[in-house]
């Protein structure tokens, strides 16, 4: 596919597949922009607005840890936030899910293995992935969420096919909004990506598992009161969708 101008390339393999003797081949993957996503609403990077919202979320986790500490400061300033939890985690720290959804957040899904979809994967194996994270959200906050986060942004047209027959949208994150706070690049680095560079709809990437580091849970202390002082209200991704289409409902002209 030719270079759309103006309009950045996203290097996302979209898996053309053919069928010789039975079994599946790969041929050379094209590359769509994300903007081709955008206009059939199947993947949501950030929700631009005219409203003083972001979201905040969380990946990787529950961690015995740092989740609590994080939820911690989201109550003391009264912020929500979606967390995308490994299913596997689930099962080892199911308190703190419980308490993710008793004060208001939302718990999403980030398969359970953390399974990379940059690799070779089946069908079966994705499906499996995504409803056994499911079953234990449910059981554990008696809600489902419709939305799923691929592990390390990784996706193609299959997988946005699969999630979507299993109920989920893709939701992943405002491009100047990944803090890269897996990488420990420095608390100051993760307050500096966030405070010097959001804007109205953000969806920001955080991570509340992180092994050996609690550089997320210090820079939030900065982070959180100064989006507070400066008007934004944080939320869940749910709401921050939400607010976007009831505004667009508003502002059209009566019949």
């Amino acid at each position: 596919m030719p270079r759309i101008k103006g309009l950045p390339m996203i290097a996302l393999s979209v898996a053309v597949t053919f069928t010789i003797c039975g079994f599946q081949a790969q041929a050379h993957p094209a590359k769509k922009s994300r903007a081709y996503y955008e206009e059939r609403d199947e993947v949501v990077w950030e929700v631009p607005m005219k409203d003083k919202l972001v979201a905040l979320t969380f990946d990787d986790g529950p961690n015995p840890v740092t989740t609590p500490e994080i939820l911690d400061l989201l109550r003391e300033y009264e912020a929500k936030s979606t967390f995308f939890v490994v299913g596997r985690r689930m099962e080892k720290f199911p308190d703190v899910v419980r308490r993710e959804a008793l004060e208001g957040h939302e718990v999403a899904n980030h398969t359970y293995s953390h399974l990379y979809l940059n690799h070779r994967f089946s069908r079966e194996r994705l499906i499996e992935e995504l409803g056994r994270t499911e079953k234990k959200i449910f059981s554990l906050t008696g809600k489902r969420c419709p939305w799923f986060r691929p592990p390390g942004g990784f996706f193609n047209d299959n997988v946005i096919q699969i999630a979507r027959e299993q109920g989920y949208k893709m939701v992943l994150w405002s491009w100047h909004q990944d803090t890269k706070d897996w990488s420990s690049p420095g608390t100051q680095k993760i307050v500096n990506k966030v405070l010097k560079n959001v804007r109205n709809g953000d969806i920001i990437l955080f991570h509340d598992h992180v092994l050996g580091s609690k550089q997320t849970v210090q820079a939030l202390k900065t982070i959180l009161p100064e989006l507070k002082r400066r008007g934004y209200r944080m939320v869940t991704v749910s709401e921050l969708v939400q607010h976007k289409k009831s505004n667009s409902l508003l502002s059209k002209p009566a019949p």
